[in-house]
């Protein structure tokens, strides 16, 4: 519970701090802004790593999966989807069609979609579930509903540029490192404490940026792969060992804490733009006018539509008890570091505004109802082994 609060404390310190560096930095703030940056990019690439490391599959048995991919896959789409048209409905009138619009929306509510992996095993862990099959189907069906979430931000991409020539480079590279991170999976016995993947994710965003700019100075877009597959994969193909120490966890809780601080602290300038009609940007001036009121009720729909997408499990696996549905089902409506890591790739796109408000609000109020998921999963499973 102790580590719930404290990520929900760093966004909202982040989230403060966002909007007043701006003019206690000044001139300063575009390098400051850098820094925090690439920092924030070195620790998503340290959290997909270890998300990746976690991904362990009998290939011999691959067809088994099926089901769970689809579960997951429908278990990701559909808070998506129930988000989306919920945030078109709030668009000013004679916008709902509109596709510019369209594809802001779908970027930007992807956040609901991917269940926070790492938060949801290390309190399932903690509340003694980790040899029921309650977390075995949870950690399956969580890292797929990630890898699914990682995937689907490509077409995203492209809706939102354009299928420019740099994008088959960027989907070629997609489809080579999925194959090459199913070929090798679990094949590299690599170092594994913590400052070795703090040495890896450093790798991943050197590779990621030095690409980027490389490519920059012969093509006016360049070629952009984000950091979230390349880190996931490189973590896909390193055999987990599964021996970390206590420094290892205590260090990837602080990095977790600081990427969390620094995803709020990389939003943009919104306290005065949610009653004008914008910042001077085309997404915001398409948004709605917004007062803080009508925010918060926002929120807690988009909060309810989101976790009512993930109940989806529900309507499978109907050889186990309903209990035992319904706990995986509330499992996985943990959500933080991948959905934080969509909203900072969606304010890369210039998306702001009141519905980036919302989303970054609601995320944080998902985060506090987490220790509540986590009761009411050991609860059911509990009931479950007595029934």
């Amino acid at each position: 519970m102790k580590k719930i609060v404290l990520f929900s404390l760093c966004l909202v310190a982040g989230l403060i701090l966002s909007q007043l560096l701006p003019d206690i930095l000044g001139n300063n703030y575009d390098n400051f802004k850098l820094v925090s940056g690439l920092t924030l990019s070195v620790a998503l690439s340290f959290i997909m790593i270890n998300v990746g490391r976690e991904f362990d599959l009998d290939k011999k048995k691959w067809r088994s999966y099926s089901l769970d991919y689809y579960v997951a896959m429908m278990t990701a789409a559909l808070p998506w989807i129930f988000v989306a048209v919920y945030y078109m409905t709030l668009m000013p009138e004679g916008l709902f069609w509109d596709w510019d619009a369209w594809k802001n929306n779908l970027l930007l509510s992807r956040f609901a979609a991917p269940t926070s992996a790492g938060i949801l095993f290390t309190m399932l862990a903690a509340v003694g579930l980790k040899s029921s099959w309650i977390y075995k189907k949870i950690q399956t069906l969580a890292i797929f509903d990630d890898l699914d979430t990682i995937l689907l931000m490509i077409p995203l991409q492209i809706l939102m540029v354009g299928l420019q020539w740099e994008l088959h480079i960027v989907i070629f590279v997609v489809f080579a490192l999925l194959f090459l991170g199913w070929k090798k999976l679990n094949a590299f016995k690599l170092p594994q404490r913590w400052y070795h993947i703090v040495l890896y994710a450093i790798v991943v965003v050197f590779l990621s940026e030095a690409i980027y700019h490389t490519s920059k100075m012969v093509f006016t877009s360049g070629i952009h792969i984000e950091v979230l597959l390349p880190a996931f994969v490189l973590g896909m193909i390193i055999r987990n060992e599964h021996n970390e120490r206590k420094s290892d966890h205590s260090a990837a809780n602080l990095i977790s804490y600081i990427f969390m601080f620094l995803v709020g602290m990389s939003m943009p300038v919104f306290m005065n733009q949610l009653e004008s009609a914008g910042g001077g940007t085309v997404s915001d001036m398409m948004q709605p006018v917004m007062s803080w009121g009508e925010i918060g009720l926002h929120v807690v729909i988009v909060t309810v539509l989101s976790n009512l997408g993930k109940l989806y499990p529900l309507l499978h696996y109907r050889d186990r008890k309903f209990s035992e549905r319904l706990a995986i089902s509330i499992g996985m409506f943990t959500r933080g570091e991948v959905g934080a890591g969509i909203i900072f790739i969606a304010i890369g796109y210039n998306i702001g505004g009141p519905l980036l408000a919302i989303s970054v609000l609601t995320l944080v109020l998902n985060l506090l109802l987490t220790g509540f998921f986590i009761m009411l999963v050991r609860k059911l499973a509990l009931k479950s082994v007595q029934g």
